[in-house]
Formats: structure tokens, C-alpha cells, sequence
């Protein structure tokens, strides 16, 4: 799962040349809360509703109306955020996830052969990641402990296959020095299913969705 397939491509962008009125009217036109500042093509920023709002004075709100340029106002290059952090197309989502929680950032420009092609949100990880663990499909959910180097895929696939369920996803987590996993499967033997991982020697921490 790459970024090209939740980023928002061709996002809008504004010149750093341009005046943080500018900026603001773009931000509430486009309903966005930040935008890349391109330069002859050439990604050199990033400036967001914050730094917008911390150019103007503290009692006047530059999203509340349209607010017009006048001569003499900062520049988007005076308050944005200089060679921002990026990721490429092929960038995993779960790396994505971890440079946005890293930097406590809300957004990444996806850059690639130095050219600005789309844009990565907080929430578009959200969205990735709901779909990765196919939180929208009925079933069950069961979250589990592992032991260090045991092969949790094989392990859900065989008692999936003997009890006629599909596996939806297969998500492993370290948390407090321990490892678990969280499985979601569907089938029409679903308790019958969770009993047996009770049964195979693992500690179930939580089942969701197993009243079939």
C-alpha cells in the first residue's frame, strides 16, 4: 500500500512570492488547510491555515471573509516551512504514518523526479488504514498475543481454513516489550473459530463482531 494510492494528486499550491492574503483566500476558496509553495515547478515550502493566521493580528480572523492584498503584506516565503519533509509515490503508508507522527505534522507533499504530484494527509492515513484492516466488511476481530518469531500469517490461514473463513487482514503490533496480533476474518463458524484460537495456546485479549 503506497502513497500514490491515497494522496490527493495535483494538489493546489501557491508561489512564494505570493501575499499571505493571498494565501488565505486560496486556503478558504479550496477548503484546504495547508498548501505546497511551488517555485517554477520546484517544491521549496509548505505553509499552512496556522502560519497564515499567526501573520495577521491576533483580533482579526484572515478565513472569516476575503481579505485583500494590499501592498507592503508578508510574503509566503517569509512564514512558511522551508524544504519540507516528502515521500515518493512508492512510500508505504506505514512509513508515511510514522514520518507524520514523528515530525507532529499534519501533511506530506509527495515529490517525484523533484516535481510536486500530490499531497498526503493525516486523515488520508486514517482512510488507508481502515481499509487495510477492512474495518468495513462484516466478521470478526480478534486481537491476540504472539511469541517472538512465531509466523501469526500461517498460523490465522490454517485455522481459517479449517473453519471456512477468509481472512480480511493481519495486522502485528509490538506494545510494551509484548507482541500481538489483530486478525479480522468473516465465515460462517465464527465462534467455533475464535474458540480454537483460544485452544491453540494464545492469550485473546479482545473479540468484536463474533455474534454469528
Amino acid at each position: 500500500m503506497h502513497a500514490a494510492l491515497w494522496m490527493t494528486a495535483s494538489p493546489s499550491t501557491i508561489a512564494p512570492t505570493a501575499s499571505v492574503a493571498e494565501a488565505a483566500v486560496a486556503m478558504s476558496q479550496r477548503r484546504v488547510r495547508r498548501l505546497p509553495v511551488v517555485d517554477r515547478g520546484r517544491l521549496v515550502g509548505i505553509v499552512t491555515n496556522l502560519d497564515v493566521a499567526r501573520a495577521f493580528p491576533p483580533d482579526l480572523n484572515p478565513f472569516s471573509a476575503v481579505v485583500q492584498p494590499r501592498p507592503g503584506d508578508v510574503a509566503v516565503r517569509d512564514i512558511m516551512s522551508p524544504m519540507p519533509i516528502t515521500v515518493t509515490p512508492s512510500t508505504p503508508i506505514d512509513e508515511v504514518a510514522r514520518l507524520l507522527a514523528e515530525h507532529k505534522i499534519g501533511a506530506v507533499p509527495v515529490v517525484s523526479a523533484e516535481r510536486l504530484v500530490g499531497i498526503i494527509t493525516e486523515s488520508d492515513v486514517f482512510r488507508a488504514f481502515l481499509e487495510i484492516t477492512g474495518v468495513h466488511e462484516s466478521g470478526v476481530r480478534i486481537t491476540f498475543d504472539v511469541q517472538p518469531g512465531e509466523d501469526v500469517l500461517a498460523s490465522v490461514t490454517a485455522l481459517a481454513a479449517r473453519h471456512d473463513a477468509r481472512v480480511l487482514s493481519v495486522v502485528g503490533l509490538d506494545h510494551d516489550g509484548r507482541r500481538f496480533a489483530v486478525v479480522r476474518l468473516s465465515g460462517p463458524k465464527l465462534r467455533e473459530l475464535v474458540e480454537a484460537v483460544w485452544s491453540s495456546g494464545h492469550r485473546v485479549l479482545s473479540v468484536v463482531g463474533a455474534s454469528e
